[in-house]
């Protein structure tokens, strides 16, 4: 692992914050999850665009220029020397005194982590097992789902309950029941050769994964579509997939012990898959 913080590159053993940092207190900041992919940082441009509207949407100045956040992830990403790797990109409100005003932080910090990841290891072919969660996402008058903030505690909790309940992850619904993502990752149908996901207003993340899918759809000349999903929508789906930074793409095989999507990596999704492969070859910025 190596990590980006005040301005050196550290082991991730080294790295060290201050317990009065904000982002620590009270999950007062804004992230990015971005992937290398063949020694290239996937979508790069567009990640960095995300996380300045989610600074902006909580009253969080950027510490440098995005160019310049960018150089500190091509940086990291160089110093890690990976062909394929996850990067965290963070900016926490910074320290200040107890208390959760933020008005009293006032040096915002930069933190790029830049190690392995694999969510859902050797779960292609088959697909994993998801539940329902007890949970649901809050709504957007309350914590708005275009926000990649550092309260991540809904999905977190999703997250645990999965586990506990022996299975790979969690299906989210919003508060009207209908279906918003997985605890970190966007979800799709396919029904008779189209491909639905759902939109924003449901409490769908507007994933970049998620987004370079429906590219990829178009090109393919695939329909796709944002929909209102149910649950019922994913029992009587062909095929059902998530996709993230993190997970890239993963079929789902079962939801709540009942089988969905044919239970295996169906062919829509093997097909989207390799489309994003090559798509991924060609949208990243090399180090």
């Amino acid at each position: 692992m190596k990590v980006w913080l005040d301005g050196k590159i550290v082991e991730g053993s080294e790295a060290k914050i201050s317990v009065l940092d904000h982002g620590l207190l009270y999950g007062d900041g804004v992230f990015e999850g971005l992937r290398i992919l063949n020694r290239r940082v996937f979508r790069l441009d567009d990640h960095l665009r995300r996380l300045a509207v989610s600074a902006k949407a909580i009253g969080l100045t950027l510490p440098l220029p995005l160019e310049e956040i960018g150089s500190i992830v091509l940086q990291t990403a160089r110093a890690f020397d990976q062909d394929e790797a996850y990067i965290r990109l963070l900016i926490t409100r910074g320290e200040g005194p107890l208390g959760v005003d933020p008005t009293t932080c006032h040096e915002p910090r930069i933190i790029c982590i830049v190690d392995h990841l694999n969510m859902f290891p050797k779960k292609m072919e088959r697909g994993i097992d998801m539940v329902t969660s007890s949970l649901r996402r809050p709504s957007p008058d309350v914590l708005d789902p275009h926000v990649k903030s550092l309260n991540y505690l809904n999905n977190v909790l999703a997250k645990q309950e999965a586990r506990l309940r022996g299975v790979d992850d969690a299906l989210l619904l919003n508060q009207s029941g209908t279906v918003a993502e997985a605890s970190g990752a966007n979800i799709f149908t396919v029904l008779q050769g189209v491909l639905s996901t759902p939109p924003s207003h449901d409490g769908a993340l507007e994933g970049i994964t998620r987004d370079s899918v429906l590219q990829c759809a178009t090109e393919l000349g695939i329909p796709a579509r944002e929909a209102t999903l149910s649950r019922y929508d994913l029992f009587k789906a062909d095929e059902v997939f998530l996709t993230g930074t993190g997970a890239r793409m993963v079929p789902v095989a079962n939801l709540d012990g009942q089988p969905v999507g044919g239970q295996h990596c169906g062919p829509l999704t093997a097909q989207l898959s390799t489309a994003l492969a090559r798509y991924s070859q060609l949208n990243g910025i090399p180090f």
